[in-house]
């Protein structure tokens, strides 16, 4: 399933994690739709799940505690995500990591994701890979993104697309 029109915008997913590397989780997943409704939930980390950086805290300000009173089970998330996203293409900035936080999520809720995780890379041409960050920065400026938090992030890369596809639209008719 695609969604419709070619105006649509794409979803964008992101996560928060407990850290980096070997033994990290997500712990926030968060995700704008195309017409701009968001999803986002805290994960109760399952007994195994025992990974903490107290810099990722740092920057996420969501602490394990608050995850052990307030996040879902693996399993409500997994059908929430699941629910919202099905047959979707959903787009991420951090394929790699936000891949294997969500492999890690879906993996223990013993399940397979029903819709498809890509690369922000897969969207942009080359001009506007390189304008990127740039937009970026000045979109989470005008959203007054202060919270580091996954819908919060998916709703900036989602407006900081739609400013460069806009851009690139004008362009052409000029």
């Amino acid at each position: 399933m695609t969604d419709a029109g070619t105006d649509a915008l794409p979803v964008f997913l992101d996560i928060e994690a407990s850290g980096f590397g070997a033994g990290s989780y997500p712990i926030e997943v968060g995700c704008v739709l195309p017409d701009g409704r968001t999803l986002c939930c805290l994960v109760r980390p399952p007994d195994g799940w025992r990974h903490w950086d107290a810099s990722a805290e740092s920057i996420h300000h969501i602490t394990r505690d608050v995850l052990m009173q307030h996040g879902l089970p693996v399993e409500e998330v997994v059908c929430r995500l699941d629910e919202a996203l099905r047959g979707r293409e959903v787009y991420s900035d951090a394929w790699g990591n936000d891949y294997a936080w969500l492999s890690r999520l879906y993996d223990e809720a013993d399940r397979v994701p029903r819709f498809r995780l890509r690369s922000l890379r897969e969207l942009l041409n080359e001009d506007q890979a390189a304008r990127w960050h740039g937009v970026k920065q000045a979109v989470a400026e005008e959203l007054h993104t202060t919270r580091h938090r996954a819908s919060n992030d998916a709703r900036v890369l989602q407006t900081t697309y739609a400013r460069l596809r806009a851009q690139a639209a004008i362009e052409r008719r000029t």
